[in-house]
């Protein structure tokens, strides 16, 4: 999805800001605002953020990883 960017990881209470879904796409645009989106927004919009040089932090390969086991607490 274009250049990552370093910044902090999403969590489950980051949005998307189309949808309400969790958030694992993070636009960080030239002018400096900045905006959110599930996976689906996220690629939806892919070209006209990539032509609008924004910053892309793209998170979406965690949905297709699964853990060898439960994180710590959810034992």
């Amino acid at each position: 999805m274009g250049a990552a960017i370093a910044q902090e990881t999403l969590t489950a209470t980051d949005r998307c800001d189309r949808c309400g879904a969790r958030a694992y796409v993070r636009v960080t645009l030239p002018g400096g605002g900045e905006l959110l989106f599930c996976g689906h927004h996220g690629h939806a919009h892919k070209e006209a953020l990539t032509a609008a040089s924004a910053s892309i932090q793209d998170e979406s390969q965690s949905l297709t990883t699964t853990p060898s086991t439960a994180p710590e607490g959810e034992r």
